[in-house]
């Protein structure tokens, strides 16, 4: 083996999986974890479910359900949350659900916070009530968007005595 070779079972795990990733991962069968991101600058008006780990850097006006939320420095958030696992670092007005809740940093919570374990750090700020809860809250999971239909009438179709069909809008 050369100086600067790397050992054989570096090179297979490599082969595996592209060099992306780990060997156990690309062995379990299982996809990578999926990191989203609503980076600086971004504000979604609206709920936001995630099966994997949501990252939030700006503002979201709306409930957030997700299996791991990381609220940084600086992100807002107005709306109720639901996570297996929640660090918030930023501003946060609303109840919150998790097994595990910790407020980090500059962190600034009103509100409400159920949690089996709950940290608070003692830069971060907490106005509001604590709860235990008594049951874990499971992972969110993607159920299909159903967006109602806008039934209209045609306008030729429209008059007195006629019979209306609907056209979708």
């Amino acid at each position: 083996m050369g100086v600067f070779s790397k050992a054989e079972s570096e090179r297979d795990a490599r082969g595996l999986n592209g060099g992306r990733g780990d060997l156990k991962a690309a062995l379990s069968g299982k996809p990578p974890e999926t990191i989203s991101t609503l980076d600086h600058g971004v504000l979604v008006i609206g709920n936001i479910v995630s099966e994997g780990t949501l990252q939030i850097f700006g503002r979201v006006n709306g409930d957030i359900a997700a299996s791991h939320l990381i609220v940084k420095e600086g992100a807002q958030i107005e709306g109720n949350i639901v996570a297996q696992e929640a660090v918030i670092l930023g501003t946060c007005k609303g109840v919150i659900h998790g097994n595990g809740v910790k407020l980090q940093g500059a962190a600034i919570v009103e509100g409400e916070i159920y949690s089996k374990s709950l940290s608070i750090e003692h830069e971060a700020q907490f106005e509001g009530v604590s709860r235990r809860l008594d049951r874990p809250v499971d992972a969110p999971s993607a159920a299909p968007i159903v967006i109602p239909t806008k039934i209209t009438l045609a306008p030729e179709t429209a008059q007195a005595g006629a019979a209306a069909e609907p056209v979708s809008a």
